[in-house]
This record gives C-alpha cells, structure tokens and sequence, in this order.
C-alpha cells in the first residue's frame, strides 16, 4: 500500500481493543493484572465474555462455559463485568477514532472500521495515523488497542489479529500493535492462513471445506471457483474465492443502523411451568421495548428464541401487519408463538427480538377512557410509560405482572449479560443476555 496522497487505493484501519472487557475491570483492580482474569457469569450456567491473556495461556476463551474454563484454570477470577461502563467507554473511543476521520463504522463496542484515506494528507499515512490513535487511547483510557492497516476492510481486521499479543506457555509475547499489509503482499499475508479466518466460514463450511482438503486460504485460491460452488453452494463459493484472493470492495460506513433488538435471558433454574414462561416473556418484552423507545423504533418481524436444559434450541417468527414497539403487543406475539412450546422439559434460556427496524411514527395524547379503543396496539400508552421511566427512573413503571414484594422485576440492557452469578436473590432467577446489534 502506498502513501502517496495520488494514489486511488483506500486506506483502511481496523481497530480492536486488546482483552477489552477485562482491561476496563482492570483498571479499577490493578492488584489482578497479570493474574488469569476473565468477565462472565460467575455461577454454573456462566458464560465467559472476556479473558485476560493470561488466562488464555490455559486455553479459556470467550463464548466458552464458566465452569469448563475453572477446570482448565483452577487459580481462575471471575469478574461480573459493567456492561454500562464498557458502553461508556466504548463512546469515548468511537469519538477518539472520529477525531481522525468521519468515516468510523463501529463493528462492536471494541472494535471499528475507519477509512482514512482523505485524512492522510494531513495526518500522514496509515500507519502513522494508527500509532498515534494507539498513543491516545492508552494516554487518555489507559487501554491498549491493535491496528490492521490495508485497503481492504476484510485484510485490515486480520492484520489487527496478527498484531495483538500472543499467549503462550512460557507468558504472553508482546504483538506489533499496528500490522500493515501493502497491496503487493495481500497474498503473501492471506495464503498461509487456515481457511477458519475467512469471513463466512462458520463449523460446518470449515468441517465441508477441510473435509476436501481445503486447510489454508491458499488452497481456496488455488481452486477452480467451479469447485468451491459445487461444494459450498453459489454464493458461499464465490464469496470465499473472491476472499481468497483478496478481493473486497465493501466501504466503511458510517453510523451503521441496528438491523435488530433483542434481549435473551438464562435461568439459574429451569422454567417449566407456562405461567412463568409467559411471565419472563413479558419481562423480556419489556426491556425490549425499551430499548427501541429511546430510537423511536418498532420491528417489523418478533422472534421467539426458546432454549431447553439439553441445549436444543428452537426459534419461532411472526411478522404481523404492523411494525410493534409496545410492550404490551410484543409479550403477547412471544405468548403466541410459545403456545406450541411444552416447557416441561426444562427451560434454559429464553429471548424476544424484534427485527427488520422502522420509524415508529408519530404521538399524540390520549385519556384513559380512549386507550383500549384508540390505543388498541399499545403504542401510545408505551410512549407514556417511556416518558415516565426517563424522568423518575426505570423502575417507576412498569408491567404489573412484574410487581413483587421487592418492587418491579424488570431487564434492562447490562443485567450481568453472561449468565446467572454465583448469588440468586429473590424472583432474580436468572441474568439477561443482550444481543449484539
């Protein structure tokens, strides 16, 4: 990749924040650096959100169970996490990243696209730009972060990967922090990496892939596209061949919009009755609508997602007439489509998601007497509720089914996202799950 103001190439950054969850926490607990650390839910049915290098040294990881990563960690801390604070934080980097360039598309809370190509006339090239935004973010968060610089948006994330630290047996080896791949070496840096790096290759693409002896993206670009259509079907197999020879024309755009909302929530004991099945659906319903509330959204399509003791896990869709954003409208789809659900079983998990997100529309005042009849959906008396939660808090409205002797059960965004911790206390059976947008 060449620097050369002249030249048509994009450049293209991809940051990620290095252990991010963790490295917040740490910062409020110094005496655990160096210590194998990780965020997630600390009981049983906890799941690992984040992990410090050194604990990845013992091969724990994300997504992986709490209690399979204490067997592999017996010296293992487990931290709840502050999923508000990582929010938090999260904004003050998109706006440092902002400061180089408005093309930034955030990808998660930790990590982000920037294209800065207009900005290397006068911040100099990609990898100087890099080096300072690493300097800022560690001057003025105290976090590390890893850079991939190419013109590509699919080189530039793999590029950050390979600069990020490496653990290992003996510790963990310091990364490069900024990794450049230039135009000429996009293949010399793709081939010998195992074809799991592509972009689309999930379990059974990688089990069918390997499976034809296909195990670095160099063999995928040594294969007759032909092939890999045969294999994979029409659009898998183009989309991996163009990758393979790295080819990706995607832009960085900016102010990516939600393409969904949802809230999931695991349960440190199982439901199995449906009375309480149709109580945490309305539980769930609710912090979904208040989640698409603050955006003056509603959805298109709701999402049942139903998962037993065993694992199994079934979905079930319903896309009425009407976009909904209405707790009340929301609970009773979910109740809908869980009617054909026998929770007897067990039930491990459950979440409601809207999706395909419009404009909710417009307001307008109504009286008590005109709310069952003008109001048959819900939305307006929502929209009352919202107004009210903003002003005196979350908790001072809400779904009277919801209503205990401790006060109002409600879910809200960063309730403990990785599963039930250690304690239970009261109707708090369990902790939600936030999906990612």
């Amino acid at each position: 990749m060449s620097s050369d103001d002249s030249s048509p190439r994009r450049t293209i950054l991809h940051v990620d924040m290095d252990a991010f969850f963790v490295s917040v926490e740490l910062l409020d607990r110094p005496d655990l650096r160096g210590r194998p650390v990780v965020v997630g839910g600390s009981g049983r049915r906890g799941v690992i959100a984040a992990a410090s290098y050194p604990a990845r040294r013992y091969g724990v990881h994300s997504a992986m169970s709490t209690a399979r990563a204490r067997q592999l960690c017996p010296d293992l801390v487990v931290l709840d996490g502050h999923h508000e604070r990582y929010v938090e934080v999260s904004r003050r980097l998109m706006t440092i990243f902002g400061q180089r360039t408005p093309l930034v598309e955030p990808i998660s809370l930790d990590e982000a696209f920037l294209d800065v190509t207009g900005a290397r006339r006068l911040l100099g090239d990609g990898v100087h730009i890099a080096g300072q935004l690493r300097e800022e973010v560690r001057d003025t968060e105290g976090l590390e972060c890893s850079v991939g610089v190419a013109s590509t948006k699919f080189v530039a994330k793999l590029a950050s990967q390979q600069a990020k630290p490496r653990p290992g047996p003996d510790g963990t080896t310091a990364g490069a922090g900024v990794l450049l791949v230039e135009d000429d070496n996009v293949l010399a840096f793709l081939h010998p990496l195992p074809v799991s790096a592509l972009w689309g290759v999930g379990p059974a693409t990688l089990s069918r892939l390997t499976g034809a002896g296909l195990i670095e993206v160099g063999d995928l670009a040594r294969t007759p596209v032909e092939v890999l259509v045969s294999l994979l079907g029409e659009s898998a197999g183009r989309h991996l061949h163009q990758l393979a020879h790295g080819d990706d024309d995607r832009a960085v755009v900016a102010d990516r919009e939600a393409k969904s909302v949802g809230h999931e929530q695991t349960y440190s004991t199982d439901l199995v009755a449906r009375q309480e099945m149709d109580r945490e659906l309305l539980r769930l319903a609710d912090a979904v609508a208040a989640r698409l509330a603050p955006r003056q959204l509603a959805g298109a399509t709701v999402t049942l997602k139903v998962r037993f003791g065993d694992f199994t896990t079934i979905t079930r869709s319903h896309t009425p007439r009407t976009a909904v954003a209405s707790t009340k409208v929301l609970a009773e789809i979910a109740r809908q489509l869980a009617l054909s659900i026998d929770p007897t079983p067990g039930i491990r998990l459950l979440g409601v998601s809207v999706s395909g997100l419009v404009p909710s529309g417009g307001a307008r005042q109504l009286t008590f007497d005109e709310v069952d009849v003008a109001d048959p959906d819900g939305v307006e008396v929502q929209r009352a509720v919202d107004a009210i939660r903003e002003r005196w808090g979350p908790g001072a409205i809400g779904p009277a089914a919801l209503l205990d002797p401790g006060g109002l059960q409600l879910r809200r965004r960063g309730d403990a996202p990785w599963g039930p911790s250690e304690e239970v206390r009261g109707d708090d059976r369990g902790h939600g799950a936030d999906r990612r947008e």
